[in-house]
């Protein structure tokens, strides 16, 4: 394997001058930066990354922690936020979290470690003080999808409760009464902040709550399955359902078909997030938006200038959800 040497020996110039080409300094002249260019493709140099980082202080790279890079939701984040920075050429390292606080930690570590310029963190796992200790070490990190009132102005996130109220409230226009709720079984805020936005929209208009009406579930197909499963065994009085989100309302829809019971006729069914999967099933599947992906460009955008000492207008930046209207929700019949 080449050496910085062996490429200043070959392009006939000192070590000096080849680390200042590499290093893209103005005081390396166009003849020497020519020469050291061929000498290194001749010989198949690359330079060495972290070697660059010390000079320059910078390694052109942005650090995401998700929570699992294999769920559709982190993939449409993911792109997002590689649209924006590789519009500033740069790279991103991405680490898994998995909701897991020693799991977020040692991603965490590793991308502070690996010298990325920024940060852009979605965690549940650990606690606020810890993520504010980070924000305080790092200077262009940003926390996506959470809300932490110290750093508030590094913060992007949705109101979940607004839209659990939204899409409850959506079904009680319908004129439903008995309202289900398939709720995700991960301790994490969204889970709680959606669960109580669902029942402040039922107390708000006068309609009683019953712990029996909720069904908890992993926050996937097959935890949609296994809640409308449950809710079906107790035959309750039930002519609408708020669900977590898409994946768990896609679970719900299968077992209601296998059950032949028609939605929306018999029962309405509606999502949380407007993933692919919404407009795919059938029927079509009413749900609320979360606007992830300007969510991501947001936060990829508001990292990159903390990084670089520019912070801009301090803003606290929570996007509001809105209702998408398709065809899993109608008018309830005999309330």
């Amino acid at each position: 394997m080449a050496t910085i040497k062996d490429v200043a020996k070959a392009a006939g110039v000192s070590v000096a001058t080849v680390s200042r080409v590499i290093n893209q300094s103005p005081k390396a002249s166009q003849a020497s930066i020519a020469a050291v260019t061929a000498a290194m493709s001749a010989l198949g140099y690359r330079p060495n990354a972290n070697a660059r980082a010390l000079v320059s202080q910078s390694t052109n790279t942005v650090g995401v922690v998700v929570g699992d890079v294999s769920d559709p939701f982190f993939g449409v984040m993911l792109k997002a936020i590689d649209h924006v920075v590789r519009q500033q050429g740069k790279q991103l390292l991405i680490g898994n979290g998995y909701h897991d606080a020693q799991t977020e930690r040692e991603a965490i570590e590793l991308l502070i470690n690996s010298r990325c310029d920024s940060l852009i963190i979605h965690s549940k796992g650990l606690s606020n003080d810890e993520l504010i200790r980070y924000a305080e070490e790092v200077p262009g990190l940003v926390v996506i999808n959470r809300y932490i009132p110290e750093i508030a102005t590094r913060c992007i996130a949705l109101d979940n409760y607004k839209g659990a109220y939204l899409a409850t409230e959506h079904l009680i226009k319908h004129g439903h009464q008995h309202i289900g709720y398939i709720c995700s079984n991960h301790d994490i805020e969204d889970t709680e902040q959606r669960k109580a936005g669902y029942l402040a929209a039922l107390a708000e208009h006068g309609l009683p709550h019953n712990d029996s009406y909720i069904e908890y579930g992993t926050p996937d197909e097959q935890g949609g399955e296994s809640a409308m499963i449950a809710l079906l065994s107790k035959q309750l009085p039930i002519t609408a359902i708020a669900t977590y989100n898409d994946y768990m309302a896609a679970g719900s829809l299968s077992v209601l078909e296998d059950n032949h019971i028609q939605v929306p006729e018999t029962l309405s069914l509606i999502g949380f997030d407007d993933g692919l999967i919404a407009k795919y099933l059938h029927p079509k599947l009413t749900t609320i938006r979360y606007p992830i992906h300007i969510m991501a460009e947001q936060a990829a955008m508001l990292s990159l200038k903390l990084a670089q000492k520019d912070a801009g207008e301090a803003t606290v930046r929570m996007f509001v959800p809105t209702l998408v209207k398709r065809h899993s929700v109608g008018r309830a019949t005999g309330e």
